[in-house]
């Protein structure tokens, strides 16, 4: 129970990877606040709290300063504190760079990297008058480490929260807070159906067989194991690791060719 009592919100945790998490910290003995843009938070809140968990869901749209601000204080008024940050809500719309409008572009900054900013400017004064705690951003290794035609907005904005993770770490440290960052290669997600959709329409099953192909486990992620990351992450476990961007890919970031090699 590396998480108990812990009070940890959770951005985009509805579902994807957002849900994985969420269900790993409250294995773990946290008490979770869901904040989502989607109305299916209630549901998701609903069936988790059926299963004895303490789950609360606020729709929020982390683009929205005041929203964040009356849900930070509405989770400050059930708990009394928040010891867990995790940055999770984040969009990936693919098109070309040439094709991709202002709309495009500013919906994966707004949402990815402002949003990101947004729930860490209304949560770090809380945990600095704690002095600790733990925030946990999702990054990608889309950006910083590998990129695929149609993501240059996503790709951006996953490798500008590397930087804001170790800028953020620099100035928190002090206060007791540790800032680390996840970067997830593929995690079977409704994110990744839409990027396989987006790529083919009329076949989005090849799309998903060739990701698993080029992945040297042979598989895509499941969301609890990349929850199980950010348990870790966002417990005592990790006490001597801030300003880091973890890798959990399968390996898919390893291969140097898809051709060359012996076994």
């Amino acid at each position: 129970m590396k998480l108990k009592d812990k009070v940890a919100i959770v951005t985009g945790g509805a579902m994807g990877n957002g849900l994985g998490i969420v269900k790993v910290f409250l294995k773990y003995g946290a008490k979770v606040a869901i904040f989502d843009y989607s109305e299916k938070v209630h549901e998701t809140v609903k069936e988790l709290s059926e299963q004895g968990f303490d789950v609360n869901g606020y729709l929020c749209d982390v683009r929205d300063n005041d929203m964040i601000k009356k849900c930070v204080a509405d989770v400050m008024e059930k708990y009394g504190t928040i010891d867990v940050l995790v940055n999770n809500a984040g969009i990936a719309w693919l098109d070309s760079f040439m094709n991709t409008d202002d709309k495009l572009r500013d919906a994966h900054f707004d949402i990815n990297i402002k949003g990101c900013w947004n729930m860490c400017k209304a949560v770090c004064p809380v945990m600095m008058e704690n002095k600790k705690g733990a925030i946990v951003n999702l990054s990608s290794v889309t950006g910083p480490m590998v990129a695929d035609p149609g993501e240059v907005a996503y790709a951006t904005t996953k490798a500008a929260l590397m930087g804001f993770t170790k800028g953020l770490a620099a100035e928190m440290v002090h206060h007791g807070i540790r800032v680390n960052a996840i970067q997830p290669g593929y995690i079977m997600t409704p994110m990744v159906e839409g990027i396989a959709n987006a790529s083919d329409a009329a076949n989005p099953d090849s799309v998903i067989e060739g990701i698993r192909a080029g992945i040297p486990m042979g598989r895509l992620g499941d969301i609890e194991e990349l929850g199980e990351l950010a348990a870790f992450l966002a417990s005592d476990e990790s006490s001597y690791i801030t300003a880091q961007g973890i890798v959990i890919d399968g390996g898919s970031t390893l291969p140097e060719t898809m051709s060359v090699g012996v076994n």
